[in-house]
């Protein structure tokens, strides 16, 4: 239980720290763009690239994580994320600065793909039914929680010193978290012979592909009706406090919808294993969140907005640990590794086609409409995630024990 304990926190200290790359190039491109001379629309290439990276990525590294086991990669992608923010320092200084912070965020996509795949994995390797949801919510809050800190960090460091000091504190703590994760972490999932790879196999059980839909649909309604428009909600209806305009005003309000993700991050996957049970405690967090757009698509002052705000947040946080968890619960150990990374390709597709999707279509019928549309959201994917799982097990709430006896 000791090296349980020890392994789960490794896995959340090396992904916190790594993190930071990942956010502190939001809040200086943005504004650093036009004094490099880069145009806002590759400002935009440049900050999504990761993401668009990483939907190619996730399947390579779940098969290569089922056949070269976890440690490798592991330890490999968070160097890689580390090469990758100090391309950011390079930057600064090189002739074509596009080209450097597009490759930097293209670099960074493909050694997150590798922390994702192997770090649900790892959890998943050194859990049971017991405290797989509470392990897998604790190693979903380390990596959710990196990026905010980096969007601190950015914004702070680059204020008081200099926007180069930020870049190489960031790549220092990412250089240092995959050093502290070649001493700490142990091989999980792969023994005895490796085999070769083949990178073109995700996995398409039922189980993958249940959670993969839910996922998507979730980040889909999360990033794609929320945080891509709340800004111009903000805007549209005057809200504001303290003085600030749209946009600090939406920065509060993400701020809100973050922490209380981050909190119910770390409590959702904890409750479902003091119930015994992933499902309850997913439809319940399911409904909070189709609760949280309705007031969203309601709301009129900043009350309502900040409650709806903090509804979507306990929501999408509250999920986050069990459905991992209930993936892990239904996925052979051999498969573990494509299954989760497979779930991260509906995830990342989900938040890539979201802001593409809301933005036109808010415009041409408005904030309201897109809001109601997407409470539906979270009830269709409790649906799905009830019938997937009674066709996989046959019961509407298998317990954790039994289903870690099966798998």
């Amino acid at each position: 239980m000791n090296e349980q304990r020890t392994v789960v926190a490794s896995v959340i200290v090396s992904t916190f720290f790594v993190g930071f790359g990942g956010g502190v190039v939001f809040p200086i491109l943005p504004n650093l763009g036009a004094v490099l001379g880069i145009s806002p629309f590759l400002v935009g290439l440049i900050l999504s690239a990761n993401r668009f990276t990483r939907i190619l990525a996730n399947a390579p590294a779940g098969s290569l994580v089922d056949r070269v086991g976890t440690r490798t990669p592991f330890v490999v992608g968070l160097f890689v994320e580390g090469v990758a923010t100090l391309g950011y320092v390079v930057a600064l200084e090189a002739p074509l600065p596009e080209a450097w912070f597009l490759l930097a965020r293209v670099l960074w996509g493909i050694g997150s793909a590798l922390v994702f795949a192997t770090a649900y994995t790892i959890a998943a390797d050194v859990s049971d039914g017991g405290d797989r949801g509470t392990n897998m919510g604790v190693v979903r809050g380390g990596i959710t929680l990196g990026f905010p800190a980096g969007l601190v960090m950015g914004g702070v460091v680059s204020d008081a010193y200099s926007v180069l000091t930020a870049f190489v504190v960031a790549a220092a703590f990412a250089l240092l978290a995959s050093l502290f994760a070649y001493f700490t972490i142990p091989e999980t999932h792969v023994e005895g012979e490796r085999t070769a790879v083949k990178p073109w196999e995700v996995d398409t059980a039922l189980p993958t592909l249940t959670v993969g839909l839910v996922n998507f649909g979730l980040f889909f309604a999360y990033l794609g009706a929320l945080f891509a428009t709340l800004v111009l909600f903000v805007d549209e209806k005057g809200i504001s406090v303290w003085g600030y305009g749209p946009q600090g005003m939406s920065g509060l309000l993400m701020a809100v919808t973050v922490l209380a993700a981050a909190v119910f991050t770390l409590g959702g996957g904890k409750l479902s294993d003091d119930l015994g049970g992933r499902v309850p405690t997913l439809l319940g967090f399911l409904v909070v969140s189709f609760a949280g757009f309705v007031l969203l698509a309601l709301a009129g002052s900043l009350e309502t907005l900040v409650a709806a705000c903090a509804l979507i947040g306990t929501g999408q946080g509250g999920t986050s640990g069990p459905l991992i968890a209930l993936l892990a619960d239904l996925t052979p150990d051999e498969r573990t590794g494509r299954a989760m990374a497979t779930n991260n390709v509906f995830g990342d597709l989900g938040g890539g086609l979201g802001p593409m999707v809301s933005l036109p279509v808010v415009e041409s019928i408005g904030f309201a409409p897109v809001y109601a549309a997407c409470a539906l959201i979270p009830l269709i994917a409790g649906l799905l995630l009830v019938a997937g799982v009674y066709s996989q097990t046959g019961r509407l709430n298998p317990q954790t024990a039994s289903l870690s006896t099966d798998s």
